[in-house]
C-alpha cells in the first residue's frame, strides 16, 4: 500500500521536491537539464540561482526566468523542456524523479501542481511580455531592479546575473544595460557598489521609472 503525502496547496510541492530530491552540486554555467530534452525529473533550488534559456533557431539566446533558493523549476506541462537551465551561480539543486513525487503525493495533487505551476509560468511570461513589448529600455531595467529589490526590505541587494544575462533577458543589448545602469546611478536612483551589488536609493524615483 502506497504512504501518499497530502499536499492541499500544490505550491507545497516545493516541501516535496526538497524532501525527496538529491542535492546536487552544480558549477556556475553547468547544465542542469538541456532545451528540448525529455522531461524525466522535478528541482529545486537549495543554494544559488539557476536561470532558464532558449537558443532561437538564429543563434540568438533568449533569457526565460531565474529561479532562486526555494523555487521548484521542471514543471513542464509538455513532455520536452523547452528552455535548457543553467546554474547562475555554484548552486545547490535537490533533484528527484517526477515518478516518484507523483507517487508521494498522488496523481490528482501532482496534476494540480503543474496547472499551479503552468499558470504561474503563463502569468510571468505575460509579464514578461509586457515588459519587452511596452516599456523602454529605462523602464525594463527599473522593472528589474525593482523585482530584484523587492527580495529584501531594505539594504544592499546581490546581483546574481551579470549585464549579459540581463540583457538577454530584457531583449536588450550589453551595451544599453550598462549605460542604462549608469544613468541610474548617476541620478542617484541606485548606488552600485560594485558590478553584483547595489542599492536603492530613491525608490520613488525608481517607481515611477518602471511605471
Amino acid at each position: 500500500m502506497t504512504l501518499l503525502v497530502e499536499v492541499r496547496d500544490p505550491c507545497g510541492l516545493a516541501e516535496v521536491v526538497g524532501r525527496l530530491g538529491v542535492p546536487m552540486q552544480f558549477s556556475r554555467d553547468e547544465e542542469i537539464h538541456g532545451q528540448d530534452e525529455p522531461v524525466a525529473r522535478l528541482f529545486r533550488v537549495v543554494r544559488g540561482v539557476v536561470r532558464t534559456s532558449r537558443v532561437t533557431i538564429d543563434g540568438r539566446r533568449q533569457i526565460g526566468e531565474f529561479y532562486y533558493a526555494g523555487d521548484v523549476f521542471g514543471l513542464e506541462p509538455g513532455p520536452l523542456h523547452r528552455f535548457a537551465a543553467e546554474a547562475l551561480s555554484d548552486s545547490e539543486v535537490a533533484v528527484v524523479k517526477r515518478s516518484a513525487v507523483l507517487q508521494a503525493v498522488g496523481e490528482a495533487a501532482f496534476n494540480a501542481a503543474i496547472l499551479d505551476a503552468t499558470r504561474r509560468e503563463l502569468d510571468m511570461a505575460q509579464a514578461h511580455l509586457l515588459v519587452l513589448g511596452r516599456k523602454s529600455a529605462v523602464q525594463r531595467v527599473a522593472s528589474f531592479l525593482m523585482g530584484l529589490a523587492g527580495r529584501r526590505a531594505a539594504g544592499a541587494v546581490d546581483l546574481p546575473m551579470g549585464r549579459q544575462d540581463m540583457a538577454d533577458y530584457l531583449g536588450l543589448t550589453i551595451e544599453t544595460v550598462s549605460r542604462t545602469l549608469t544613468q541610474l546611478q548617476g541620478d542617484r536612483v541606485v548606488e552600485f557598489a560594485s558590478l553584483r551589488r547595489f542599492q536603492v536609493r530613491e525608490w520613488p524615483a525608481l517607481e515611477a521609472l518602471a511605471a
